[in-house]
């Protein structure tokens, strides 16, 4: 009996210190999860067309050459602290986002390879407005509410004009 109690306080000490120790770990994950800050791009998007300005893919504003300059500067303004300056994906935490429908670019029929780029802009904008989050950690925070559409769709534009080299 005195055996079976010695073992159960031993057990139940190292389960609190378990506890304990995930508690800490949560504390730290979530403090880097809010270290992640949202900076809205000074940009004027008032010159987009007025297609751009809803949520609804395919992106409107591909190859809009005034769309990529607008989306170079917010991009440099709010996405370069994760993804790399202009998009370039070097030494950066967060996925180099030129690779985003770089397959559809490959395919030949040209139905295809739209239908192909209309879904890497859903999995865009949809990673855009509700962020990345796995496991209870944020990698990516929400932008919806911080920038709008017309702004996400310039972002899009100005990324896959800087083509991987």
């Amino acid at each position: 009996m005195q055996q079976y109690t010695r073992i159960s306080i031993q057990a139940r000490a190292r389960s609190g210190l378990a506890a304990l120790a995930l508690l800490a770990v949560g504390v730290l994950v979530g403090a880097a999860a809010h270290a992640i800050e949202r900076v809205a791009p000074q940009v004027d998007a008032s010159a987009l067309p007025e297609q751009a300005r809803t949520w609804a893919e395919p992106n409107p504003l591909r190859g809009n050459e005034a769309a990529i300059a607008l989306g170079r500067s917010a991009f440099n303004q709010s996405c370069a602290r994760c993804h790399g300056e202009d998009a370039n994906g070097s030494r950066s935490p967060a996925p180099d986002l030129r690779r985003l429908g770089l397959g559809c670019r490959r395919i030949q029929d040209a139905a295809l390879r739209q239908r192909c780029m209309g879904d890497a802009d859903a999995f865009f904008i949809h990673s855009v407005r509700y962020g990345k989050q796995k496991f209870g950690i944020v990698h990516m925070p929400p932008w919806e509410g911080v920038i709008g559409p017309d702004v996400a769709w310039a972002l899009r534009s100005f990324i896959e004009s800087n083509p991987l080299r």
